[in-house]
């Protein structure tokens, strides 16, 4: 049933960068919003990104200036560019589509995971 598939997870330095990326692994169809989220270890799961057909961004403000959501449209692709990592950014970090059907309901979409870890 899982659709999105994140890769670009892995170890890092503090102030080193990582991007990373979702994919539906079939055919997905039109989407209106696009996430990240992550879940520290023993933490909540936190909305960290997002971006909606409408091209509004929204940043959590932990990461608000050092992490930036972008798509590709034409590859069907979301990123997630993190700069200046800190130890407290490693998490597992989780891609969310939703998509909003013409009867007012929705369907989401996750991804499987990818763990990012920082070392101090």
């Amino acid at each position: 049933q899982r659709r999105l598939v994140e890769s670009g997870g892995g170890l890092v330095q503090s102030g080193g960068s990582l991007r990373l990326s979702c994919a539906p692994d079939g055919s997905m169809t039109p989407i209106n919003l696009w996430a990240w989220y992550r879940q520290a270890p023993g933490g909540e799961r936190d909305l960290v990104a997002s971006v909606s057909s409408g091209s509004v961004f929204k940043y959590a403000d932990s990461v608000k200036g050092r992490f930036t959501i972008s798509r590709d449209d034409a590859k069907n692709t979301v990123y997630l560019q993190m700069d200046s990592l800190k130890p407290e950014d490693t998490a597992v970090y989780t891609c969310k589509w939703d998509r909003w059907l013409p009867d007012g309901s929705s369907y989401t979409y996750w991804g499987q995971g990818t763990q990012v870890t920082v070392s101090a």
